[in-house]
Parts: C-alpha cells; structure tokens; sequence
C-alpha cells in the first residue's frame, strides 16, 4: 500500500497542513510557469477526472457546478473540451466522450452515484497517457481524498505522462500526509502542481479549477486576462505571468 511504499524510499511522511495562501500562490505560480502546447485555433483538451467512492459525495455535487463555470470562463478563447473520468466501487473506471456541450457533461455528473470502494488513480493516468496519444491533452485535473496503490508505480505512470508533455493538476481534499505526499509527487513527475483544499474553501477549488481550465484552452495571457476579471486568489496570477515568455495565446 501506499504507505509502505513511502516507507520503503526512507521518506517522512509530511505532517498535517491546512488550506494556505501560501499554497494557493505556489499553485498558481506554477501554472503560470507552465508551457501550453495547445495548437492556435484548436480547443484546448482538459481530461477532468475524480475519485468517486463513498467519501467524495459532497464534492462531487460542487464540481458539478464548478463544471459550468469552467466552460463559460473558455467560451472567448476559443472553447475547451472536457472529458469526465471516474472510478468508484469495485474496480469500476469510467470516461465520458469528449464534449465542449455543458449541459450534457452536467447531465452526466449529476447522474453519478458514489460507490465505496478502493483508489484506481493508476488507472486514471494510464488513460491521460491512451488519450494524449490519440489526440494532444492539455492538461489533467484530478480530484480526490485518498491514495491506496503503491506510490512508486504512480510514479511510474506519471512519468510516462509528464515525458508527453501533460501536466497533472492535483487537488488534494483533506489532510491525509499519505494522500498528500503521492498527489505531490504526480504533480512534480508530470511538470503539474498539487494544492489542498476543505469544505471551507469551496471557492478557492472553484477560482483554481477555472484557472486551470483558461491555461489548457489559452495559455498563460488568458491567465491574465481571468486575474483581472475575476480578482481574489485568481489576481495572483497576473504578478506571476508578466515576463514569463510565450506561454499560448
């Protein structure tokens, strides 16, 4: 399990930490630092996955919200398309079509009951490696409270996904230092980043999540352009862009 395999590289588990503005500025630093390869006039891709076992029942109902909020903040760039993954249950794992339609990937969300079972994140960055290599993604988005696989062969996986050029934004709910150690190390393998978040700050996930999604559909300008629009922990963003190169349209 995951534990063992920390262990075994002789590393500290972390302690517990909570939700920081610290952590916010150095998620959004990242993503400012990170080149797009999205091609000009293309939507971008963003593969959006999520644990969905017992626990996650609350946070799927907001992400099914935030969803909207994702595709109406990309509308001017050109769009984006999302593809909905999850796993839950008894090793069941499931993607939706690729779709820039809203109501149809929030008709799919909502119809979504979560069933207790065990983590399967291996097999959601094995699929983010199968789909990049159909078609280029931008970007992965996943969300979850818990790791239960060995850490090592994530790393594995997140590897082969960080050598293609897909970043893994990693949003890590609760406290769990296991949980926490491994969603940080996909987040380095793959050139991503990893932030923590809690019921209490609903909306800083919400104002990342759209953050995340304008850098896969526009590139780091777009990024600026969303700071100044929408102001709070997303104004950060335009003190890291400035100066950071050609980073997409």
């Amino acid at each position: 399990m995951a534990k063992k395999s920390i262990e075994k590289q002789g590393g500290n588990l972390p302690g517990k930490t909570k939700s920081s503005g610290s952590e916010v500025d150095a998620f959004l630093k990242k993503l400012s630092a990170t080149p797009t390869t999205k091609t000009p006039g293309t939507k971008g891709r963003l593969l959006f996955a999520m644990d969905a076992t017992a626990s996650r029942q609350p946070t799927w109902d907001r992400a099914a919200q935030i969803q909207g909020e994702m595709f109406h903040e990309t509308a001017s760039l050109g769009g984006l398309e999302i593809q909905m993954a999850f796993y839950r249950g008894f090793g069941e794992f499931q993607a939706s079509k690729w779709t820039d339609n809203q109501k149809a990937l929030l008709r799919l969300m909502t119809s979504v009951t979560c069933l207790a079972g065990e983590t399967q994140i291996a097999k959601v960055l094995r699929h983010a490696v199968n789909e990049t290599k159909k078609k280029k993604v931008n970007a992965l988005v996943f969300i979850g409270d818990s790791v239960e696989e060995d850490v090592d062969q994530l790393g594995a996986v997140a590897g082969e996904l960080g050598l293609m050029g897909v970043p893994a934004f990693m949003f890590h709910e609760g406290d769990n230092p296991i949980t926490q150690f491994a969603f940080k190390q996909i987040a380095q393998l793959t050139n991503g980043a990893c932030c923590q978040f809690d019921a209490s700050s609903a909306q800083v996930l919400k104002d990342l999540l759209s953050a995340v999604a304008v850098y896969a559909a526009g590139g780091r300008k777009a990024l600026e352009s969303l700071a100044a629009k929408k102001g709070g922990d997303v104004l950060r963003i335009s003190h890291q862009v400035k100066g950071q190169g050609n980073g997409g349209a």
